[in-house]
């Protein structure tokens, strides 16, 4: 029965932290890159930057609450292991998973966060956030 609440209790968590997280650093750039386009970005619109934008976010979110589920079971089964050894590795091969995991999700929102603006100034290349060397290609 305990097993079933906290499952319940992580699972409505893992549901319930991307509402509350406010990852808008993608969605911010993808509307701005959207006005400068000549697209229109009021508050409210449901258009394709908003979209991609609300996707991104909430996929990320998504898995950094599944790091944190997997990185608290891992220690949850390596403190009540007590001294059984198979216990102990299947929660280091946990961790490492996990870690390997926020290492793919890091890169993922590397990603978005360079190829968002590299599409838009490969669109706009006399826009004025496209001065940077950094961003011309």
């Amino acid at each position: 029965m305990r097993r079933k609440i906290i499952s319940l209790i992580a699972l409505l968590t893992a549901l319930s932290v991307p509402l509350l997280v406010a990852a808008s650093d993608i969605t911010d750039k993808l509307t701005s890159a959207g006005g400068k386009a000549g697209y229109s970005t009021a508050a409210g619109e449901s258009g394709i930057l908003f979209t991609i934008g609300l996707v991104i976010n909430s996929a990320l979110s998504v898995l950094g609450v599944i790091f944190l589920v997997l990185i608290v079971y891992g220690g949850y089964v390596w403190m009540t292991a007590g001294g059984d050894e198979a216990k102990v590795e299947k929660a280091k091969q946990t961790f490492g998973r996990a870690v390997i995991g926020l290492v793919i999700v890091l890169c993922a929102y590397a990603i978005a966060d360079f190829v968002v603006p590299s599409i838009y100034c490969a669109s706009n290349p006399d826009a004025a956030d496209c001065s940077s060397e950094l961003v011309k290609i």
